[in-house]
């Protein structure tokens, strides 16, 4: 995978002030960690890091910090403004050439579904795996056919055949599936609703003297 590269600022100041002072002047915070030294507070030109974020592919990052050496890493985590869901907070996760790491990667559905034609509905359930890998081995998203998929089919983790890449998510959960059509389901539970909306009579039987 090719390298982006993105270049940061040492942030020295780490009050609220600071950071949100920093924000204002079109810079985003953030934090690069690894397993063998000590976090960096870094801040980034919002203009850097966005392309980097909203997506649906992983990059690998090149870091430049002036006067370090340039650091491999991933984006790991991203806080956003609950209101304008703008980028508030990043953490940067540095890579070892030789070390494996946990990371989430981004599912690309491929195909139409066979069960869509038929009148089926897609269901997703999972748009990101959790997955542990080498470096080198990164992918910028995993690739799924769902072209086969007929009503009542369903694709788990259990299914998934990936090369040097091992899935963290458990075997029995389901990715994707082609359910019935919910107008069926919806005229199933009005004709239960309407037989339990009709109670058995149980009485004596009415004379003409009654």
């Amino acid at each position: 995978m090719e390298k982006v590269i993105l270049k940061a600022n040492v942030r020295e100041a780490n009050s609220k002030s600071f950071r949100n002072n920093l924000r204002k002047s079109g810079r985003i915070p953030g934090v690069y960690y690894s397993k063998h030294g000590k976090p960096i507070s870094i801040d980034v030109l919002d203009k850097t890091i966005n392309p980097l974020i909203y997506t649906t592919e992983t990059h690998l990052i090149s870091l430049q910090i002036e006067g370090q050496q340039d650091l491999d890493c991933v984006i790991k985590d991203v806080q956003f403004d609950p209101l304008t869901d703008k980028v508030v907070h990043f953490d940067l996760l540095g890579l070892t050439s030789g070390e494996t790491f946990q990371f989430e990667v981004p599912i690309k559905f491929n195909g139409n579904p066979v069960g869509i034609k038929e009148g089926g509905v897609l269901q997703t359930f999972l748009h990101k795996l959790d997955i542990e890998c080498l470096p080198a081995n990164i992918p910028q998203h995993i690739d799924l056919n769902i072209q086969d998929l007929k009503i009542g089919d369903s694709i788990h983790i259990k299914d998934l055949s990936l090369e040097n890449i091992t899935v963290l998510n458990p075997e029995e959960t389901v990715i994707v599936s082609v359910t019935h059509p919910k107008a069926e389901k919806e005229e199933v539970a009005e004709e239960e609703a309407e037989t339990a909306a009709e109670p058995e009579v149980i009485g004596k039987e009415t004379t003409e003297e009654e």
